[in-house]
């Protein structure tokens, strides 16, 4: 007990309220687990953030057209830079050196990225052949697209004033599609195929004549 006095009279004993205990919150286990996996999940998203902004880097990207079979050069070629880029197998600007003097297997697009697969240090026409290119309407080419490789076959169509000329009895002709191109200006699909040297002289006339049917017999 403790003694406290009032108006100067005797001491008088009062008794002294007891000390409040504050009762600690419990926090829920399922609370606590959520909390720790917002912490893991923001962890995550800084990494991939910082992962994101390591992964810039300068790459190769195209600066003029550049046809199928044609060597690259350094003027063909402007260094970017890319961030992020997965999914993407771009050059690097560093390998220039590398990729200076081999040749386009594709045509090569201004304002697109570089990849190897685009080119190739092999020759795209054989010993023997040379290069033609044939103008087709939609529904003259065999495939909804040709891919460089593709094994065609070039037959000649009927002229009625040839009256039976070996020409006009389906002559055909085997080539190797190198790359094709759609125009600008109409849905004309331009075709260049490596053709025998002998075969050339023929399939121009032909082509000359709009008598030339092309036919997919294999797919690379």
């Amino acid at each position: 007990m403790s003694l406290a006095t009032r108006n100067g009279t005797g001491p008088v004993e009062a008794p002294v309220n007891p000390p409040k205990v504050v009762r600690q919150r419990r926090m829920r286990p399922g609370l606590l687990g959520l909390a720790v996996l917002l912490i893991a999940l923001g962890g995550l998203g800084a990494a991939f953030a910082v992962t994101s902004v390591r992964a810039t880097g300068t790459y190769l990207a195209v600066a003029r057209p550049v046809e199928v079979g044609r060597q690259v050069s350094a003027d063909d070629l402007v260094p970017v830079q890319v961030a992020g880029g997965q999914g993407l197998a771009p050059v690097a600007a560093g390998r220039l050196d590398e990729v200076v003097g081999k040749r386009a297997a594709v045509s090569l697009t201004p304002g697109t990225l570089l990849t190897m697969a685009q080119l190739t240090d092999d020759p795209l026409l054989g010993p023997g052949q040379q290069q033609v290119a044939l103008g087709l309407d939609p529904a003259e080419v065999p495939a909804r697209q040709l891919h460089p490789g593709d094994k065609v076959l070039l037959v000649s169509t009927p002229d009625d004033d040839a009256n039976g000329s070996a020409a006009s009895a389906g002559t055909r002709f085997p080539a190797t599609v190198i790359d094709t191109s759609t125009s600008d200006t109409d849905d004309e699909v331009v075709v260049y195929l490596a053709l025998a040297v002998r075969d050339v002289p023929a399939v121009v006339a032909l082509n000359a004549q709009e008598r030339i049917a092309v036919v997919l017999t294999g797919a690379a």
